[in-house]
């Protein structure tokens, strides 16, 4: 994965209908259909 491309240190955000990675602007937009994915080690 490059280094810079995730802006965002809450994790990827992808959207519950489609499955696929959305922006974090999108996630804010549609709390309800978007999940979070949190990397915690």
């Amino acid at each position: 994965m490059a280094k810079g491309k995730s802006s965002s240190s809450k994790g990827s955000a992808r959207s519950a209908i489609t499955g696929k990675y959305v922006s974090p602007k999108y996630a804010a937009s549609h709390p309800k259909t978007t999940v979070v994915e949190s990397r915690k080690k």
